[in-house]
C-alpha cells in the first residue's frame, strides 16, 4: 500500500481527518508549450486506472495514484500514541510496541510503514488542470478556511499555519499556501497539474 503525505505545519493532515480536505493537486508538468494537450484514463496494464497527460501525442506525465486506489495518510508515530486501530496494526503487522520509540518514523512521517497507518483515503476522482484554474470552491476542499464573522472586513479566508494574514478570495489563501508548501513562485508557474478527489475511510 502506498502513503501520501500531507503538510502538518499548514494543518492539513488535521483538516483530511476533519473531512474538511477532499480534494489534493500535486505537479504533472511545469515546462514546454504544447498545442495539443490531451488527458487519457488508461484502462489497462500497469498504469490501469491512472491518468495520462499528453502534449502533442507525447507523454509528458502518469498520475502517481490509481482511480479506486486505497492510500494511507502517512502520521509521525508519536501522533498516534493514543490510537487504538493503530496499537492493533503493529500487532498484525509484527510491530513490537516497546520498539516504536525507536524507529524512525516515531518523529519524521517520511518513514512511517504505510501498513501501520490507521486513516486511509480513497481516490474518487483524477482531472488534470493549470494550477491557477482552481475553483473558489475547491479551494475550500483543499482545506483552506472561510470564516464569515471578522467584522468590517466580511468574509475573509485564511488557513492554518499562517499568521496574522487573511485574503478576501480563497483562490488568494490557496495561492500563498500552495508557495508555502511547494516552494516560492509555485503558482505563478501555472504548472498543470494532477487533481485527486478521495473520501476518507473510517
Amino acid at each position: 500500500m502506498k502513503k501520501i503525505m500531507f503538510n502538518d505545519r499548514c494543518g492539513l493532515t488535521q483538516a483530511v481527518l476533519e473531512g474538511r480536505k477532499t480534494q489534493t493537486r500535486r505537479i504533472a508538468y511545469t515546462t514546454g508549450r504544447w498545442r495539443d494537450i490531451m488527458v487519457r484514463q488508461d484502462l489497462e496494464g500497469v498504469n490501469k486506472g491512472k491518468a495520462c497527460l499528453f502534449g502533442d501525442g507525447r507523454l509528458l506525465a502518469k498520475s502517481a495514484y490509481k482511480l479506486g486506489e486505497t492510500i494511507a495518510i502517512a502520521q509521525k508515530y508519536e501522533d498516534l500514541r493514543k490510537d487504538d486501530e493503530f496499537y492493533r496494526l503493529c500487532g498484525k503487522n509484527g510491530m513490537l510496541l516497546e520498539c516504536i520509540k525507536y524507529e524512525k518514523g516515531c518523529s519524521n512521517k517520511m518513514f512511517v510503514k504505510a501498513d501501520l497507518m490507521p486513516h486511509r483515503i480513497r481516490i474518487t476522482n483524477i482531472r488534470i488542470e493549470r494550477l491557477q484554474d482552481i475553483s473558489e470552491e475547491d479551494c475550500l476542499k483543499e482545506g483552506i478556511w472561510r470564516d464569515d464573522n471578522v467584522g468590517l472586513e466580511g468574509t475573509t479566508y485564511w488557513y492554518h499555519g499562517l499568521a496574522n494574514s487573511s485574503f478576501k478570495t480563497a483562490k488568494e489563501a490557496y495561492a500563498a499556501l500552495i508557495d508555502k508548501i511547494s516552494g516560492k513562485g509555485t503558482w505563478e508557474s501555472n504548472a498543470w497539474v494532477f487533481v485527486y478527489d478521495f473520501e476518507l475511510i473510517k
